[in-house]
C-alpha cells in the first residue's frame, strides 16, 4: 500500500524532548532536522543524539527522514553515515540543485550499505528543491535515482535566490511549485509542499494548504504539531469522494465482467482517467484508515 505523506513534521534533532514526543502529534512523517535548526558548534553533538534516539526509540506508524546537511559541507557525509548506520532509511536531502547532488548521495549510500551489509537501494532520498537552479533541474532531479521516493520544496531559501519575499498570497512561488508537481508526477514520486512559517496565521496555512492539494502535492511540511491536523484533514478524501470512487470502480468491474466497452455512472462517462483517480482516492483512503 502506498505510504500517506500528508504531513512532514520538522524536528531540530538537538531537542531531546521534541525527539521522544514527535510521534504524539500522529504525522505522517518526522524529519529530524540536523541543517538549519542547528548551529555550527551544535552538529556533531545533535547527530550524536539522534543516533542514539533512532537506536533507543520506537515511532510506531510514522516514517522517520533525517533532514543532513549538505555533503559538500564538513558534516553532511558524517551525518549519512552514521544515521544509516543507527537505522535511518530515509534521508531528505537539503538543496538539491542538480541531478549529480542526488547522484553523489546515491553512491555514498551504496557504499554504506555494502559496509553494513544491507540490501542495495534500501535507504531512500527525498531531494528538497530550495533554489531557483534546482527548480530549473527538477525533472532530472526526480529521476536521478531509484531511491528517489519525491522531492519537496523549500520556499524560504527560494525566494532568496531569485531576489523576492514570501508573501502571504504566494504568487512568487507559482511556478515553482507547478514545475515540482509536475516533475514528481512524472517521475512517479511525491511531491510534498514547503512549510508555513507563520504559525499564528491559520486562516493563511489553510489556504495555502488547500491550495497545495489542489496543485498536486501528496502533502505539505509542517513545523508546529497544531498544523497536523489542518493539513490531514485537507489532504484526506471526504466521504463523499470515497463513497463516488467506490461507485465508479465497482461499475467498472461490472462493465469489465460483463464485456462492456464504454459505461456511465450518474449520466456521465466513464473513461480510463476517472477510474485511475477513483483508484487513488481509494488507496489514500485505506492509507488514512477510512475503509
Amino acid at each position: 500500500m502506498k505510504k500517506l505523506r500528508r504531513t512532514m513534521l520538522f524536528v531540530p534533532a538537538n531537542n531531546p524532548n521534541m525527539i521522544m514526543n514527535a510521534p504524539v502529534f500522529k504525522p505522517d512523517c518526522i524529519i529530524f532536522d540536523l541543517e538549519d535548526a542547528i548551529s555550527l558548534k551544535e552538529k556533531d553533538s545533535a547527530r550524536d543524539l539522534l543516533v542514539e534516539a533512532l537506536k533507543t526509540f520506537e515511532y510506531c506508524n510514522c516514517e522517520i527522514f533525517a533532514r543532513v546537511n549538505p555533503l559538500y559541507t564538513p558534516f553532511g557525509k558524517d551525518d549519512v553515515r552514521e544515521l544509516v548506520k543507527a537505522g535511518l532509511r530515509n534521508v531528505r536531502l537539503p538543496m538539491s540543485e542538480t541531478d549529480e547532488d542526488i547522484k553523489n548521495l546515491d553512491v555514498l549510500l551504496t557504499e554504506i550499505e555494502k559496509d553494513l551489509g544491507i540490501d542495495r537501494g534500501t535507504v531512500k532520498i527525498l531531494g528538497a528543491i530550495e533554489t531557483a537552479k534546482g527548480v530549473i533541474n527538477a525533472e532530472k532531479i526526480a529521476v536521478a535515482s531509484s531511491r528517489m521516493l519525491g522531492i519537496s520544496f523549500g520556499a524560504e531559501d527560494f525566494t532568496r535566490t531569485i531576489g523576492s519575499e514570501r508573501s502571504r498570497e504566494g504568487e512568487e512561488l507559482f511556478v515553482a511549485r507547478c514545475k515540482i508537481v509536475l516533475a514528481a508526477a512524472a517521475a512517479g514520486i511525491d511531491a510534498i509542499d514547503t512549510v508555513y512559517a507563520d504559525i499564528e496565521d491559520e486562516e493563511g496555512f489553510e489556504r495555502e494548504a488547500q491550495s497545495a492539494r489542489k496543485l498536486g502535492f501528496a502533502g505539505k511540511s509542517v513545523i508546529h504539531p497544531r498544523q497536523i491536523g489542518v493539513v490531514h484533514s485537507i489532504f484526506t478524501p471526504s466521504k463523499e469522494e470515497v463513497y463516488r470512487a467506490l461507485r465508479v470502480i465497482s461499475a467498472i468491474q461490472e462493465a469489465e465482467a460483463k464485456g462492456l466497452g464504454v459505461i456511465a455512472l450518474d449520466g456521465k462517462m466513464i473513461d480510463g482517467p476517472i477510474v485511475d483517480k477513483a483508484e487513488r482516492i481509494v488507496t489514500l483512503a485505506k492509507g488514512a484508515g477510512l475503509l
